[in-house]
């Protein structure tokens, strides 16, 4: 395991995890499990989010235990090769959030299914919500970050480093569900989603900007400051190529520029 590669997989973990609140699971998990909702329900808020955070946890262990099995097959990889092999998972996953010459990794469009939260006890529907949402592929991937991290902590190969990053990203998951720990009335979630539309953008630019910096840190580690630099500029020439602004999710406020078509969960470029 090398240290680059070992920062590189925990920072997108946590970037990767946090940019899943704006999935429609995640924001639907903020409107579903509030002060307001609970109370409704009979229940105390403080004791399902532990619930939902444990079931988040819970499932990024599970997604950190499949990649440790994968580390162990790449243990036999040269340090440098793992180092390169980490840039071009960088590249990819900044293609694919870019959208370059259309392409992109399967975002898979599944939503937990909400009949829980009446069917179920509160430790089941919010330990199974969490577990689903910690799991990182069982719904919406809303930036191939998700995939990078696996890849990072598979190239490091180290199981221990695989498992934590499962927990860092399921841990990050699973906490976004505490924004809306201060609403206590409809006003208020609204407030709360607006501005986590308002937000949105940003989020995705972030795991772009966490995508480029970790591949020009890999290139670094991997051929010194040269390296590290043509990584770069690398990067910076897949981001000219795209020719278009960061993408913007459908559903996204009105005061976003409107180059929106097709069903919930789809991404288009923003002209």
């Amino acid at each position: 395991m090398t240290g680059a590669l070992a920062v590189a997989a925990l920072a997108v973990a946590a970037v990767a995890g946090a940019r899943g609140t704006w999935s429609p699971c995640g924001l639907s998990m903020v409107s579903a499990i509030n002060p307001l909702s609970e109370r409704a329900r009979g229940n105390r808020y403080w004791l399902t989010t532990g619930w939902f955070v444990f079931g988040s946890l819970l499932g990024g262990l599970v997604l950190g235990a499949g990649g440790a099995l994968l580390a162990f097959a790449a243990r036999p990889l040269p340090t440098v090769a793992a180092l390169w092999l980490g840039v071009a998972a960088c590249l990819v996953a900044l293609a694919a959030d870019r959208r370059l010459a259309g392409f992109a990794l399967p975002l898979h469009p599944r939503q937990v299914n909400e009949l829980w939260l009446t069917q179920y006890r509160r430790w089941l529907y919010a330990a199974g919500f969490g577990m689903q949402i910690g799991l990182g592929f069982a719904t919406y991937i809303m930036t191939a970050a998700t995939y990078l991290m696996v890849a990072l902590a598979v190239l490091a190969g180290s199981p221990a480093l695989a498992v934590g990053t499962g927990a860092v990203f399921g841990l990050v998951r699973g906490l976004a569900v505490l924004l809306s720990a201060r609403c206590r009335s409809a006003q208020a979630l609204r407030q709360l989603h607006l501005l986590l539309s308002r937000l949105e953008p940003a989020s995705l630019r972030a795991a772009v900007a966490t995508e480029v910096l970790v591949a020009g840190g890999l290139g670094y580690a991997a051929a010194g400051p040269a390296g590290g630099v043509g990584v770069l500029l690398l990067a910076s020439l897949l981001l000219i190529a795209g020719n278009q602004r960061l993408l913007v999710r459908v559903g996204a406020p009105a005061t976003a520029r409107r180059a929106r078509t097709g069903q919930p969960g789809q991404y288009v470029a923003a002209e």
